[in-house]
């Protein structure tokens, strides 16, 4: 069973979704009357997914769900009356995965919801793929950092300081990009 947060930063009241998702199936957590208690009520409940019902998303509500995709990245469907397209980029840029204007229709929430969780997988696997390749580009500059110290102080040729480098992270049993972190830090504490 699905976890859904409401919340909302309308005055009008969310019953009405509220036991759409129950009468589908949903546990529907305790509401967040506003946005500013998303972040702490997400890390909180846990929720599966989070839905904003709102008439148009203020540049608050934008600011939390930035902070929230940061530091608690969940799929957000934003129910809404406003089709601006700059307010949908801003809001799609803030972490939301769905947003839909003017109105609710129950047959349609399952699907939306459905929709919502698929794309912030997919995102969330681009997320994963881009900082795995980041690290590896990391991890590749500072093994060329090392081999090129090595070159400078021991006049060894790259191969040779390549070499050098993987043998000693095989002796400590490290791996390459802690190894070269190693001798960074020597050179620099030996001047």
């Amino acid at each position: 069973m699905l976890r859904i947060l409401l919340v909302t930063d309308t005055a009008k009241p969310i019953g009405e979704l509220r036991e759409i998702l129950l009468q589908q199936g949903y546990d529907v957590l305790t509401d967040v009357a506003s946005s500013t208690a998303l972040l702490g009520s997400v890390e909180r409940q846990r929720p599966d997914v989070v839905i904003i019902d709102t008439e148009s998303p203020s540049r608050d509500t934008l600011e939390q769900l930035s902070v929230m995709n940061a530091l608690a990245p969940r799929p957000v469907v934003m129910f809404t009356h406003d089709s601006d397209q700059q307010l949908i980029r801003a809001a799609v840029g803030a972490g939301v995965t769905t947003y839909v204007v003017d109105g609710l229709d129950a047959d349609k929430l399952s699907p939306i919801i459905e929709v919502a969780m698929v794309r912030f997988a997919e995102d969330d696997k681009l997320r994963q793929r881009l900082a795995k390749v980041e690290q590896q580009l990391a991890d590749r500059k500072l093994i060329d950092r090392a081999k090129g110290l090595l070159m400078d102080k021991r006049g060894m040729t790259e191969a040779a300081a390549f070499e050098m480098l993987r043998t000693q992270a095989m002796k400590q049993g490290v791996t390459l990009a802690e190894m070269a972190r190693q001798i960074i830090a020597m050179a620099d504490l030996l001047g």
